[in-house]
């Protein structure tokens, strides 16, 4: 089991958990692992949030990558695709992205990208763990003109505007409507300065809410964990969508023109018929999480698209979209991967996506959303001790009550638990054809695992 890394990099307090001794350690380390097979001075970018702790965290994560000898690049708040893109765009060796996602202002974390623009593998993390609790360290230590040197590039935002530009300029430019006007939601965090641009330069009508950060306010009742007002806002300005982004900007939900809220299943579901429609879904395969909405698994086959499954995780989507040879996959949570133009889940580009497809089919959120029938779903939290949480399948009292809902549904429903990977916490989903059937039982499990493993 790793010490450090959980399911999405390292993400804990800052200045508490996550120390600047921490992050120095896990920058030498990183820097290390990921250059040691190069033959020439490493090159790394560093792009952040708009967390209060984030220069705090950049200050000691240039120090350990300058210490060792490589060289920086500090993008400053940036989306995570963004750093993604340019990491691969400029031949970078690496690169780190310095944000907490869609958590409150209080955390922040520790996010890396190999030269590839796609996040380490989970060996990756193992070797940078194990080099930072050696004494190996102590060696890595760059001397006289050896010691790295750290430059400024926030202009390079520009070279991201120039790839939407690229992508969707033609297409929106011809279908484009004065009377269709999208409402935004960038959740105070790394999209709000990349938003207004892109969206500006590609000539769409657009107002942007929650685009004041301040270094606390990041997700505060805002963004793509807090839809509701959003929601408001798109009916009561008669708005043609609403989208929102969570924190970092690798994830985007929407909001039809009635309020209703569309989620990564919808947006996967939409965004595949369309590929599928052009020839330009690759296998005629969309990948997703065992998360996943059972009506998303209905609509593929429905509509003559094979669906494969994985483990929870962005970061397993895309491995299994590498190892097949698929384009499109996805989460629930909006966190969507085009592999034809980035190696990680985008909101902008998912938003643009979606946009692209309304405007050139002539169409409301709500009429695409027709293509797919979601079944009544529940996800419960239930805090345990963080040292227990891996341990709910070796109980059994817990796992007799799965079962035994489980056996009720007779294959009409499903049972997942899962561990968080960066919160003590169990997550329990339920998912079946009644709503409030499925939300007692749920319940019922999650207070049985909370008793048992506290």
């Amino acid at each position: 089991m790793r010490k450090y890394f959980g399911t999405d990099g390292i993400r804990r307090i800052a200045n508490s958990d996550l120390t600047p001794e921490l992050v120095y350690r896990v920058a030498k380390a990183g820097a290390y692992v990921l250059s040691k097979h190069t033959d020439h001075v490493p090159t790394i970018l560093i792009g952040r949030d708009t967390r209060i702790s984030g220069t705090l965290i950049e200050s000691a994560m240039t120090s350990g990558f300058l210490s060792y000898g490589a060289n920086v690049k500090l993008l400053g708040v940036l989306p995570t695709p963004a750093v993604a893109y340019l990491t691969k765009k400029l031949n970078a060796d690496a690169s780190v992205v310095i944000s907490a996602s869609h958590n409150t202002y209080e955390f922040n974390g520790v996010k890396y990208f190999s030269n590839k623009g796609m996040k380490i593998p989970d060996e990756i993390e193992e070797e940078i763990e194990e080099v930072m609790d050696s004494e190996k360290i102590v060696e890595l230590i760059a001397t006289k003109d050896k010691i790295g040197v750290a430059e400024t590039r926030e202009d390079l935002i520009d070279e991201y505007i120039y790839f939407f530009r690229k992508t969707f300029d033609e297409i929106i430019e011809k279908y484009n409507r004065d009377d269709f006007i999208v409402g935004i939601d960038t959740s105070n965090g790394a999209t709000y300065k990349a938003t207004e641009k892109i969206f500006t330069a590609l000539g769409i009508n657009h107002i942007i809410i929650n685009d004041t950060p301040n270094g606390i306010n990041i997700n505060d009742n805002c963004g793509s964990t807090h839809l509701e007002n959003l929601q408001k806002f798109v009916k009561a300005n008669h708005l043609s969508l609403g989208i929102a982004y969570d924190g970092d900007g690798d994830r985007c939900l929407a909001v039809d023109e009635n309020g209703n809220v569309i989620d990564g299943d919808v947006i996967l579901a939409i965004i595949s018929n369309y590929l599928k429609e052009k020839g330009r879904l690759k296998k005629d395969t969309v990948v997703a999480t065992i998360m996943s909405n059972l009506g998303l698994k209905k609509y593929a086959e429905k509509n003559g698209i094979n669906f494969a499954e994985t483990k929870v995780g962005d970061r397993y989507v895309l491995e299994e979209m590498l190892k097949e040879g698929y384009n499109l996959g996805g989460e629930q949570s909006g966190h969507i991967i085009f592999l034809d133009y980035n190696p990680t889940g985008d909101g902008i580009l998912t938003s643009l996506m979606l946009i692209q497809i309304l405007l050139e089919k002539n169409a409301t959120p709500s009429q695409l959303c027709k293509i797919i029938t979601l079944y009544p779903q529940v996800l419960i939290n239930a805090k345990v001790s963080n040292n227990k949480k891996y341990s709910y399948n070796q109980d059994e009292v817990i796992m007799e009550n799965i079962k035994k809902l489980e056996d009720e549904f007779s294959g009409n429903g499903r049972v997942i638990i899962r561990p968080s990977g960066t919160e003590p916490l169990v997550r329990i989903m339920v998912e079946g054809e009644n709503q409030e059937y499925i939300t007692k039982r749920a319940n019922e499990i999650a207070t049985i695992i909370e008793e048992r493993l506290k």
